[in-house]
């Protein structure tokens, strides 16, 4: 009877689990495996030191990322369109705290992924973790 109830106790944590709510699915973009590490030190990323800051990176991910200051933490996501077939026009460009698609003239924030107005898909994220001055950008 105590083994029953010691496992009935237990059971609850192994599906209590989750990733955080991280979801990277995306139909029109494929997962591409990277790591990239974006020292702040440097002049190209110095600028992700201050809040509500964006840089580009070309070159990883499906059309290469943008990482942001949030100002409680940092986001990186995706410069492809999400709710666009990859293609010439599908390679978002930065505009203030959001990135415009230039397909379907949509902008989303660089905050929350999400599009102004509502889109199918947000934008694609990557986890990113913060060690001293140095920010490592993951897929």
């Amino acid at each position: 009877m105590k083994k029953l109830l010691l496992v009935s106790l237990i059971i609850p944590f192994f599906f209590g689990c989750s990733d955080n709510g991280f979801n990277n699915k995306n139909p029109y973009i494929p997962n591409y495996a990277f790591t990239l590490d974006l020292n702040m030190n440097l002049p190209a990323y110095s600028i992700l030191q201050y809040p509500s800051n964006a840089v580009y990176y070309s070159g990883v991910g499906a059309k290469g990322i943008f990482v942001f200051n949030t100002g409680s933490g940092y986001n990186a996501f995706d410069a492809a369109c999400p709710n666009q077939a990859l293609s010439t026009c599908s390679t978002m460009t930065l505009k203030g705290i959001n990135v415009l698609c230039s397909c379907d003239s949509k902008e989303y924030s660089l905050f929350t992924g999400q599009a102004q107005g509502g889109a199918q898909y947000p934008l694609k994220q990557y986890r990113v973790e913060v060690n001293g001055n140095v920010l490592r950008v993951y897929n």
